[in-house]
């Protein structure tokens, strides 16, 4: 009786350890929502976000393909890029999903990446343009309610050069608080270049060979820079992540494992610095990967996975510095899509 009642004990015990783990680690299956058709999904590993089916309060404002997001965490306020014929290029929406405005501005041909500089002091929109019209080529700066403030390259005009500065289908900028600019130029055309440059716009340092050799590039489409003054690109043709010295712009390593099915097509940090957030476009992936201490590399270790539907097509994100709220550009599903974080007693997990 005694060994039985121990048996008993041991068993319950371990149900209730299963239970935890399923609950924290194992896979979550949301149920869809016949009110937000396109999105279902599940998360794998670790319970890191969750899909808000609230935010944008209405979805018809969508109309094109939505390429880019950009989130101003002071104002409450996300910029949403989108390409068509005869659709508005930039959505305005505030962080609760209500709409705000639209930019019917003739100076976009094709947005790409977009960029929010500056929250806290002088906010400014910037949009990468990959058209091949008479506005094209270019990266562009804009007021917060869309008025444009200079162009960064030859309009227009596909070229390599550093002086005058030109550009082939830019694919993303990204805007340091110090001021300085990263830009990765090669969405397909003839540059593929880490690009960076001075809040006065002097080139600091560049790579910009194509290839798949240390520092070389095919098809970089996504920058960003964490606190401790590495530069991490998405090197889309390579299905890698190169990193650098943001100062000197010396190679310090990269990142392949992750990515043996799909190419990782954005790059960003959650404000906690814990994470990068890095979207696969054709395995409609959303992954959260453990960003090393300084000083480390390594090899990257996904920690959490949100598996979108089939055909969503994730492209860029961005993320909300404030509330840490997750902002996704979905070009299959023509939307873009809000995820906040799961809480445990306040604190983000």
């Amino acid at each position: 009786m005694k060994r039985k009642g121990n048996s008993c004990l041991i068993a319950v015990a371990m149900g209730v350890v299963f239970l935890v783990m399923v609950v924290f680690y194992g896979t979550i299956s949301p149920q869809p929502s016949a009110a937000a058709p396109n999105t279902d999904y599940r998360l794998l590993g670790k319970p890191l976000y969750k899909l808000d089916i609230s935010w944008p309060k209405y979805t018809e404002h969508f109309t094109g393909e939505v390429f880019g997001v950009a989130v101003n965490q002071v104002a409450g306020l996300v910029y949403v890029a989108q390409r068509g014929e005869n659709v508005p290029k930039v959505l305005v929406f505030s962080t609760d999903g209500d709409f705000l405005q639209a930019w019917n501005t003739s100076t976009l041909e094709m947005p790409h990446g977009i960029f929010l500089s500056n929250a806290s002091s002088n906010p400014t929109v910037w949009i990468t343009d990959v058209g091949n019209g008479p506005f094209g080529h270019t990266i562009k700066q804009y007021s917060p309610s869309g008025k444009l403030l200079q162009v960064l390259g030859t309009a227009g005009e596909a070229g390599s050069a550093v002086s005058p500065l030109q550009f082939d289908q830019p694919a993303e900028i990204f805007v340091h608080s110090s001021g300085d600019i990263y830009i990765v130029d090669g969405d397909g055309g003839l540059n593929n270049r880490l690009i960076k440059l001075s809040k006065d716009l002097q080139v600091q340092w560049m790579h910009g060979e194509k290839g798949a050799g240390l520092g070389q590039f095919y098809i970089p489409h996504s920058v960003t820079v964490d606190s401790y003054q590495r530069v991490w690109v998405a090197d889309r043709g390579n299905k890698r992540i190169q990193v650098f010295n943001s100062l000197t712009g010396d190679w310090l390593g990269s990142w392949g494992s992750c990515f043996l099915e799909d190419a990782p097509y954005s790059v960003r940090l959650t404000p906690d610095q814990k994470y990068f957030v890095v979207v696969q476009l054709n395995t409609n992936q959303i992954s959260l990967l453990e960003a090393p201490p300084v000083g480390v590399i390594g090899q990257c270790r996904v920690a959490s996975v949100i598996q979108l539907a089939e055909d969503i097509k994730p492209h860029l994100v961005d993320l909300d510095l404030k509330t840490g709220a997750l902002y996704v550009a979905e070009i299959g599903a023509q939307q873009a899509q809000k995820f906040t974080p799961f809480t445990l007693g306040g604190g983000f997990l």
